[in-house]
């Protein structure tokens, strides 16, 4: 490998390791084993022997094809086949744009992949020499993540979780960005009460979760034993589907990996940014705009908008459906090189999700359904982000990655990702624990043992960053050869080891309801979040001998607690410094908000302006 090829390699790892658990497809179309002959509703379909030794099935439809006059409908079960179909290759991803960031990388970045035609989903379950007629094995579904705007189920091999722990797991695609989460009253005067939800990657989820609860004990599942776990925007689609009352029974335990508690308006979702409520700059009817001028039907903003008003709902819902997913697509700009759209998600309509704020409901005994759930966050979160801005890492010969001012980048990493627990974590945690009870655990992944490469120490630069537990979860580190960067002979030992301790508890969970101390029964007991005194114990911490080892803490953070770290911090010594952090968190968190932003006297002469740090 050469040194420039090696330099690229470096400078895209963040965002090829965010896959994390990534199945890379067969290098050639595996042959169909024919014990592996299941029957579904919908018909029969042959998997094959998987590389971990058991038996997968790809690519199997859960619902019709999303397109043409089912396009922004509800999922409706899959058209029946006969014979028996291969289920030896992925489906087609949803609609969206290229990205290394947990997407589908094989285009450019930023460029339109995938197909409408998308609702498939993937199965992976413990080798037998013939289908079980009594269910047997605990499902894990998984919901990738991405933003809710990129990825797909395919990027994440379930075998070694499925073969070594006797569990069936599930990966699954559901409908993504505008095409997912499409809010207007255009839309809602043929619909039905679901679909007027505009929350339609959800109504997807729940599909692929009717399907688990009719297809399972034909692959040796048991439907009365269903875990759905998910990573980022797939841990907040964990939150939504606790908080969606058409979920209730569908699942009977909840793992949430870097989820964010987050719920969109109607009316950010929808309104036009003029409108007295106004709108978000990619609300539905702010795309519609963009939409009315790139075809050339109005030549301005004004224009755009006064023709809009003059059509009927019915002629709006046809002008939008006449067009292609890709032009739907083009309406909304990605993030430059990430792909995600930073678009309204996951709408508070009334019906699906509550109107109220999530915590609130989650404090309830009657708000959410409870179901045994472990909440967790990795120590370093933002280490990812802050390494692929120019403001915080700069590129040696345009390549080789440099922190540009360590102090300030542990220090803005480490509040941010506070945050992030406190939010995600430590409040849903103790509302939870007061509403039901026993069966909430939590957890914080700190994993760091990554070496130095090209002058680059990617222990400080990521650290334990969003998404890399996934690979320990899944217990598959072949990413490919990026992956040589953070994965060595040398910490090979090690996080194998942690690996494997993480999966016995993800396991142990599916099976029981509780990790305990693992499968083997012979881990470090994990105890439920309790805090009922202080100092007891409420969290695992999840690292190898070298960082502490497996381990419970006391240790929790409260938003007023990050903020307050924030003003005390000696490392921020100056307003402009405080202010990068406030700033970063006024972008994304539910926390801290652009209006908390502009109340901050010193902050007035660093405006919130522009997205990003401060540099």
């Amino acid at each position: 490998m050469t040194g420039r090829h090696a330099a690229t390699l470096l400078a895209g790892l963040v965002l090829l390791v965010a896959a994390g658990g990534c199945a890379r497809p067969p290098a050639e179309r595996p042959v169909a084993d024919p014990a592996s002959q299941r029957t579904t509703r919908a018909g029969a379909v042959a998997g094959f022997v998987a590389r971990y030794g058991s038996h997968a099935w790809l690519g199997i439809p859960y619902a019709r094809p999303p397109v043409g006059a089912l396009r922004w409908r509800a999922p409706e079960p899959p058209e029946p086949w006969t014979g028996t179909r291969a289920a030896l290759a992925l489906g087609a991803p949803c609609t969206q744009y290229a990205s290394r960031l947990g997407g589908v990388a094989t285009a450019r970045p930023d460029t339109p992949v995938g197909s409408e035609d998308c609702l498939y989903l993937n199965v992976w379950a413990p080798r037998s020499a013939e289908a079980h007629p009594a269910a047997q094995w605990p499902v894990m579904l998984w919901i990738h993540g991405g933003g809710n705007t990129i990825g797909e189920g395919g990027l994440y091999d379930g075998g070694n979780l499925a073969a070594t722990h006797g569990v069936v797991v599930v990966t699954v695609n559901y409908r993504l960005g505008p095409l997912g989460w499409f809010h207007h009253a255009a839309l809602r005067e043929d619909a039905s009460k679901l679909e007027r939800s505009g929350n339609f990657a959800l109504l997807d989820l729940l599909e692929a979760l009717a399907w688990v609860r009719d297809n399972a004990a034909a692959f040796g599942g048991d439907p009365s034993r269903v875990t759905i776990f998910g990573e980022s925007a797939g841990g907040t689609n964990v939150f939504a589907l606790l908080l969606a009352p058409q979920a209730r029974g569908l699942f009977h335990r909840a793992i949430v990996q870097s989820g964010v508690l987050r719920i969109t308006t109607p009316a950010a979702a929808e309104h036009l940014a003029s409108d007295p409520e106004p709108g978000g700059p990619n609300s539905t009817s702010e795309a519609l705009l963009r939409l009315l001028r790139a075809d050339g039907t109005a030549p301005d903003r004004a224009g755009a908008t006064a023709h809009l008003q003059a059509l009927a709902p019915r002629e709006v819902a046809h002008y939008l459906r006449d067009k292609s997913a890709r032009e739907i697509l083009a309406a909304y700009p990605p993030i430059r090189g990430v792909g995600m759209i930073a678009m309204p998600t996951l709408v508070g309509d009334g019906t699906v999700l509550p109107r109220e704020r999530p915590l609130e409901r989650l404090a309830r005994a009657d708000g959410y359904q409870q179901v045994p759930v472990i909440l967790g966050t990795n120590r370093d979160e933002n280490k990812l982000f802050l390494s692929q801005d120019p403001a915080w890492v700069r590129r040696l010969f345009c390549l080789l990655p440099r922190i540009r001012d360590e102090t300030r980048y542990e220090a803005t990493a480490s509040h941010l990702s506070a945050m992030w627990k406190a939010t995600g974590v430590d409040e849903p945690a103790a509302r939870m624990r007061a509403a039901q009870g026993s069966g909430v655990y939590a957890y914080r992944f700190d994993w760091d043992e990554e070496p130095t490469k090209l002058g680059t120490d990617l222990s400080r630069l990521l650290g334990a960053a969003h998404g890399l537990e996934i690979p320990f979860v899944f217990g598959h580190f072949d990413l490919g050869p990026a992956a040589s960067f953070l994965f060595t002979a040398e910490n090979e030992p090690g996080r194998r080891a942690l690996a494997a301790q993480a999966m016995s508890y993800w396991a142990e969970f599916a099976h029981r309801g509780t990790p305990g101390r693992g499968r083997s029964d012979e881990l470090p007991a994990w105890t439920p979040w309790d805090d009922s005194t202080p100092g007891v114990p409420r969290f695992l911490v999840l690292d190898t001998p070298e960082g502490g080892g497996l381990r419970m803490s006391s240790e929790t953070v409260t938003r007023a607690g990050v903020l307050a770290a924030i003003d005390g911090d000696p490392r921020l010594p100056a307003p402009r410094d405080r202010c990068t952090v406030l700033r970063l968190l006024a972008t994304w968190s539910t926390a801290y908000t652009p209006e908390d932003y502009a109340r901050r006297e010193e902050c007035r002469p660093y405006p919130l302006a522009r997205r990003g740090g401060l540099g």
